[in-house]
């Protein structure tokens, strides 16, 4: 099967297929027939839809419902598995795009139906298995909007390429050529939300790699800018809605 084509004509509802992915490899944007669940066997996988952002451990999968534009890539070596479903013999209808909790059970069925030789009449009791332990994990995803004017846009670029830099937007203006005044509306009107709240939303979004990774909460909250693990936890929370170990399942 092609990664961006159409399903193939099968007997059970669901059919996977299996990617390495060197670390920095991003498909382009893309959309399919069938609801997918990105899910990496091995190593790191990320997913945008539109603004949002996910990152994935092998602990966690995101359902894709079929036509919704998106793009993956691996922060790091990668085993991709696209499980790919009939939306017509599927019973999972989730509209959205949902984090799914991938435990040892689910993990096992996922490994035990990319058997090549696994019959029909097996295929489908496990599919059906599998179906049922798809189990939602309730975050509010990620969202860092870019500003289309060239000023916001140099400010945003300078926070994501360093998360940790403290200076407040008086500073970061003089950078970019503008009044503070102007930054602040422009984040408004062009990333609807204020400077404060879109550098919190860059700052989580860059330590989502991180934590996958395994790094200490201290060490990705002093990357990321933040002066204490207990800060980071707290913006974490309550941006995300849970923190940071329930988001991965560690």
């Amino acid at each position: 099967m092609s990664k961006f084509g159409l399903l193939p004509p099968m007997p059970t509802a669901m059919v996977l297929g299996e990617m390495d992915l060197a670390a920095g490899t991003w498909f382009p944007w893309h959309e399919h027939d069938g609801h997918q669940l990105a899910w990496a066997a091995r190593g790191i996988l990320s997913v945008n839809v539109g603004e949002q952002y996910w990152v994935l451990p092998p602990t966690r999968a995101l359902w894709i419902p079929a036509g919704v534009r998106h793009r993956t890539g691996a922060t790091a070596r990668t085993v991709l598995r696209g499980i790919y479903a009939a939306p017509e013999r599927c019973p999972v209808h989730w509209p959205s795009p949902t984090l799914v909790a991938v435990r040892p059970l689910l993990r096992e069925l996922l490994e035990h139906l990319g058997s090549a030789d696994l019959g029909d009449d097996a295929r489908r009791r496990a599919e059906a298995v599998a179906f049922d332990l798809l189990e939602a994990v309730d975050v509010v995803p990620i969202s860092v909007p870019m500003p289309s004017d060239e000023r916001a846009l140099t400010v945003a670029r300078a926070v994501i390429a360093d998360p940790a830099d403290r200076r407040g937007l008086p500073e970061l203006a003089r950078d970019a050529g503008a009044s503070e005044r102007t930054l602040a509306r422009l984040f408004l009107t062009e990333c609807r939300t204020t400077f404060g709240a879109w550098r919190v939303q860059a700052r989580l979004r860059a330590s989502l790699p991180l934590l996958a990774e395994g790094m200490p909460l201290t060490a990705v909250s002093r990357r990321i800018g933040y002066s204490s693990p207990s800060a980071f936890v707290v913006a974490f929370r309550r941006a995300v809605g849970v923190t940071p170990g329930a988001y991965f399942g560690g």
